[in-house]
């Protein structure tokens, strides 16, 4: 069964290149009419923008963009109308996008040292991260050969905390 095309970026009709054969330089050379020239003359005019252009319209921005975004972004756009001026469009945008983006990185840091900091799994609990050190290899010939365990006793194994407990 054929779909409806309702999902679809095209609405279901296939998509096709507007620039024709006449894109590729080998069907230029091949040999073009005077109405394929005055078509291609009329396209490479065509995709010049005017000065104004792009257009920017807030309302257009307003109804495609979720309220939520609006509001986070909000901080970050006020920056990039105030540097607009002095630093010029992209150079705004990327100064924009780029704090932006340490933002996220300095918040993700921290939000994992607190997580790793304040959940370690110990016997108080069932959950958290647990870090499991080995004991370093020792041969023959080395200065502590044999390193003997710290661990004497059954229940020094999987203490997880509880012998330094202050229960």
């Amino acid at each position: 069964m054929a779909s409806s095309g309702m999902s679809s970026e095209t609405g279901g009709v296939k998509p096709m290149a507007i620039g024709g054969r006449l894109v590729r330089e080998r069907e230029r050379l091949f040999g073009m009419s005077d109405a394929e020239r005055a078509w291609r003359k009329q396209f490479l005019k065509d995709q010049i923008l005017a000065p104004h252009e792009p257009v920017h319209v807030p309302q257009y921005y307003r109804e495609i963009t979720n309220p939520i975004r609006r509001f986070y972004q909000w901080p970050l756009n006020k920056l990039w109308e105030i540097l607009t001026p002095s630093l010029g469009g992209q150079r705004a945008y990327a100064v924009r996008f780029w704090i932006g983006k340490g933002l996220m990185i300095t918040g993700g840091i921290y939000a994992a040292f607190y997580y790793f900091k304040y959940n370690t799994n110990d016997w108080t609990r069932k959950g958290g991260w647990r870090v499991i050190k080995s004991r370093r290899a020792v041969v023959p010939g080395e200065v502590n050969y044999p390193a003997v365990s710290d661990r004497s006793k059954p229940s020094d194994y999987a203490a997880r905390g509880f012998n330094e407990s202050p229960i």
